[in-house]
């Protein structure tokens, strides 16, 4: 009971503070307008990336344009919700320089909830939005035969894929708490690991797979289910089932995410500033 009251807690005291920044980004309209059209236009720049060299090639380890589509929208759609709901934690290292984290921690809100919802920035709907039409165009265009559990696994990968992202956010602001400011290094694994899912893993040796896929298990963002969606192997022999344990990852991933976060707070030692 007193878990889920905590839960609760931080719910309420994220929807207030994200409020609070939407409230101050929308009283000058024009500029927010500006603002999101110009994530949109700078986050297209990936996917134009791409098909230039689509326009070289026939097709990228093996995979035709739609799906590498497919593997980019999915890529990015899940990135974008976490990176829209917990994108600020990167900046926690300079809060702790400048020492105005230790405000955060004698505030009667959850710390989590108060990172995350630090400077919540509605612009980052320019990501959501691309990556969800590029996605679009990749199930209406990839040559699929569609039935009810891909059907289904599709929403499935975007907000299982979301919760793993959100858990890597919230890994690496556990870290910078031990580093004392680690944010490209949380950086490489949150906005790195979006890139490499962009791509298949046909293109990238068997050691990087397994890494992404054991270690660090991004790879259930979509590399595992997309395969069995598009009805590829995947270059590391995994069992059928995997193909829909994205939820289950996700899960496990968030309750270590939380368990690194609470022994960070426990860990964390004022810089004095």
């Amino acid at each position: 009971m007193g878990e889920r009251s905590a839960v609760a807690e931080g719910l309420r005291a994220y929807r207030l503070i994200a409020g609070m920044w939407i409230r101050s980004s929308m009283t000058y309209r024009t500029s927010f307008v500006v603002t999101v059209f110009g994530n949109l236009t700078v986050t297209c720049l990936d996917f134009v990336g791409i098909l230039l060299m689509f326009s070289q090639v026939d097709s990228l380890g093996g995979w035709s344009l739609p799906e590498v589509a497919f593997l980019y929208g999915l890529s990015v759609t899940s990135f974008g919700i976490a990176d829209l709901a917990l994108g600020s934690m990167d900046v926690l290292g300079a809060r702790m320089r400048d020492g105005s984290f230790d405000t955060l921690l004698v505030r009667p809100a959850p710390v989590l909830a108060q990172v995350g919802a630090d400077r919540f920035a509605l612009r980052r709907l320019g990501r959501i939005t691309q990556g969800a039409v590029v996605l679009g165009w990749a199930l209406a265009s990839v040559d699929v035969e569609w039935t009810a559990s891909k059907v289904l696994l599709v929403p499935v990968m975007v907000v299982s894929g979301a919760a793993i992202f959100s858990a890597v956010f919230v890994a690496g602001a556990a870290f910078q708490i031990y580093a004392q400011d680690a944010a490209e290094v949380q950086n490489a694994f949150t906005y790195g690991g979006t890139t490499l899912l962009q791509y298949p893993p046909t293109v990238f040796g068997k050691d990087l797979v397994r890494g992404v896929t054991f270690v660090l298990p991004l790879a259930f963002v979509n590399w595992v289910p997309a395969t069995y969606v598009l009805g590829r192997p995947y270059p590391v022999g995994l069992p059928g089932w995997m193909a829909f344990a994205s939820p289950l990852v996700a899960v496990a991933c968030c309750l270590l995410a939380g368990l690194a976060w609470r022994t960070g707070l426990r860990s964390y030692r004022s810089t004095g500033s």
